[in-house]
């Protein structure tokens, strides 16, 4: 088949971009494909061009895919356009899949049984729990084994030194070096290995045996690669030796959706995709078909402010209709029962997203209690066993049964009351054989005036919360027990309590409250996805690659989404400033999945930088006459003009307390730097460009 008799049957919907990729065979491109620009089909009629026009054989083309499902997902499309012939014959992996077979391959080679691989997350889960109980002389919760599986992927897709993980450790609370040595010489002893060796493993092998990298590079002459940007360091390296120095390699993806920083994704490997192959081709599928214009051109403003990207602009091939909506509620709080009205009254498709799990889950309540239809994607359980959540139901136990020494002795020092354990553990001992309450043991042992003082108190609130409503109870253990003192000075975030706080409102006494917690922890582990339902609950992870009609963004708020905000960003940390990048990235992801309609909840209460961004700029009234002028908010990354020295970018913000800006650094376009006051620089002749 010819190149025009291809273009005729198989390229009448395509544009110039896609046509031009689709043509793209030999040697190193990058595709750059922003959202909703069709790159699906581009691969899979790529792939119909390499077979068809190029007479390239199927057996020689590999194409790696970040999922099994999406493997199977381009396998079924290229046999739908191209027929059963050639979609036998070619090879739609994961990036594990083909680390398997070149350990394989290797094991045949020197004669040995390669390690056991395990499938099963609960081996490994009792491994990681003994050694985390062993390290950090404590039994885990099923989200601190979450937490370390997480961290011990990150380190290996990496390739961590060992200094880098005890820093990452050191970060996270964790002796992680020792519980990740322990955890991999175990792994060892059993001749097992986990996902993330498997890639380790394969690399090494690549990378020792000239033979077997010479049999791989043989086969797979072209190799295809999809949501490169989610790609780890370690899987770009045996992407690239498998490539060679003079391969053909053809990767798409999009740095401003690499999302997954907690996986290691590197999308470093996109930004610096021309410098380490000097040949490379870089294009671009810029237009996007899923948006409305009104949000495509929304997004593209926003993610413009990011550094490290490529420069590339959205554009939207579809016509503006609807604004953005932006509604503003009283408080927080108010949003569930908002959104649980709106779930009730609408009979169209709609889609609520959110940055965390938890933060659907007073939504799910109340649908729950109303018996409403609703799809909930990937829900998570880590919040029922997260280490707030098991606090403050060990605390409301306890306040239930003042005599049980194994709860007392898990929470009394969360209380600041500066209790030693040797005394909690005599107060214990005490109170069994008396038979009395641990907290009225207090004043059977030495304890100098001020801690008997703060054990009393603790014993007069634990009384009164026993007959208080759950809502009531929380707020105490809050505001007045010293929990919530003792979550900022160990740097928690108190999200989760704000949940619990939220799921309370519905239940009338502590044991009907703890009861409701069990049951919501079932409910979603047993509910199937309810694909006729036009309700969908996702966190904005889980609905990467998915579009849907009306978009619903929630718990858009600093805090939240964004979990931190950097108010200086020169004093910040290459991480820190890495970590603020991706989650613009996850609200520009977020944004991108809506079609038609986009609403964005806003709060009286709770300010939001992102949402800042988008929404009309308010003006400021300052004791100025150009006052006017003044932007509501100040944007890193936003242009400026000024009438010294012209037009430049804002580099750095400094804020106060209240999250008002007060400094900023502004680098003009002729290469000068100078810091400003706020708001006296836009009193003064500064202007916001879009404002010009």
């Amino acid at each position: 088949m010819t190149d025009k008799e291809f273009i005729d049957k198989y390229g009448q919907n395509l544009n110039n971009e896609q046509i031009a990729a689709i043509r793209s065979v030999e040697g190193f491109v990058l595709l750059l494909a922003v959202p909703g620009s069709g790159k699906t089909t581009v691969l899979v009629n790529r792939l119909g061009y390499m077979l068809y026009v190029k007479g390239i054989r199927p057996e020689n083309i590999l194409t790696l895919t970040y999922t099994v499902a999406a493997t199977k997902d381009m396998a079924r499309r290229f046999e739908t356009l191209f027929g059963k012939a050639f979609a036998n014959l070619l090879e739609f992996r994961t990036i594990n899949g083909i680390c398997y077979e070149i350990i394989r391959e290797y094991g045949r080679r020197i004669g040995k049984k390669p390690f056991d691989l395990i499938t099963d997350e609960k081996i490994s889960g009792k491994i990681l729990a003994d050694i985390y109980t062993k390290v950090m002389e404590e039994y885990p919760t099923e989200s601190d084994i979450k937490n370390v599986r997480t961290l011990i992927t990150y380190c290996k897709n990496m390739m961590l030194t060992e200094e880098e993980i005890k820093k990452r450790g050191k970060d996270e609370g964790l002796d992680l070096l020792k519980i990740y040595t322990l955890y991999n010489a175990e792994l060892k002893a059993r001749s097992l290995m986990d996902y993330d060796d498997q890639m380790i493993y394969a690399y090494r092998m690549l990378k020792s045996s000239i033979d077997l990298l010479s049999f791989f590079k043989d086969r797979y002459k072209y190799i295809c690669v999809d949501e490169a940007q989610d790609t780890s360091k370690s899987q770009h390296m045996i992407i690239s030796l498998l490539a060679g120095e003079n391969g053909n390699l053809f990767m798409v993806g999009d740095e401003d959706q690499s999302i997954y920083g907690f996986r290691a994704a590197y999308p470093d490997a996109l930004l610096n995709f021309e410098k380490d192959h000097s040949s490379a081709k870089v294009l671009v599928m810029d237009k996007n078909y899923r948006s409305n214009a009104k949000i495509v051109e929304t997004a593209d403003l926003f993610i413009q402010k990011n550094f490290n990207r490529h420069k590339k602009h959205m554009c939207a091939a579809r016509d503006a209709l609807a604004e953005i909506s932006y509604v503003t509620l009283k408080n927080r709080h108010a949003q569930y029962k908002y959104l649980f009205e709106m779930s009730g009254s609408n009979d169209f498709q709609m889609a609520i997203l959110y940055r965390d799990n938890e933060s659907i889950l007073p939504l799910v309540d109340l649908l729950e209690r109303g018996d409403f239809s609703y799809r909930i994607k990937s829900a998570d359980m880590s919040f029922f066993s997260s280490r707030v959540v098991v606090d403050v139901t060990n605390i409301l136990k306890f306040a239930l049964n003042p005599s049980d020494s194994a709860l007392f002795m898990n929470v009394y020092f969360k209380f600041q009351t500066y209790l030693r354990k040797p005394d909690a553990e005599k107060m214990c001992h005490i109170a069994d054989a008396k038979h009395s309450g641990i907290l009225d043991a207090a004043e059977a042992i030495d304890l100098n005036k001020r801690v008997l003082g703060n054990v009393r108190s603790l014993r007069t609130h634990f009384r009164n919360m026993a007959s208080e409503s759950p809502s009531k109870a929380l707020n105490r253990i809050d505001k007045y027990m010293g929990y919530g003192d003792y979550l900022k000075d160990n740097n928690i975030s108190a999200n989760k309590l704000f949940i619990l706080e939220m799921l309370a409102k519905n239940e009338k006494t502590i044991p009907g409250f703890l009861d409701r917690l069990d049951r919501l922890r079932n409910i979603l582990s047993e509910k199937r996805e309810d694909y006729k339902a036009k309700l969908i609950l996702s966190t904005i992870h889980s609905s990467k690659g998915l579009e849907y009609d009306n978009v619903v963004l929630m718990d858009v708020i600093n805090g939240v989404f964004p979990s931190k905000i950097i108010k200086n960003f020169k004093s910040a940390t290459p991480q820190e400033k890495r970590d603020y990048e991706e989650e613009r990235r996850i609200f520009y992801v977020g944004i991108t999945r809506a079609k038609d309609n986009l609403t964005i909840l806003k709060y009286d209460d709770a300010p939001s930088l992102f949402t800042g961004e988008l929404s009309p700029k308010k003006k400021k009234t300052v004791p100025v006459t150009s006052g006017e002028n003044v932007p509501n908010n100040l944007i890193i990354g936003e242009r400026i003009t000024q009438t010294k020295y012209g037009e430049g970018i804002i580099k750095d913000v400094s804020w106060d307390d209240d999250e008002v800006p007060t400094k900023f650094t502004v680098e003009f376009d002729n290469g000068i730097e100078r810091k400003f006051v706020y708001p006296f620089a836009f009193t003064t002749g500064m202007r916001i460009k879009d404002q010009i």
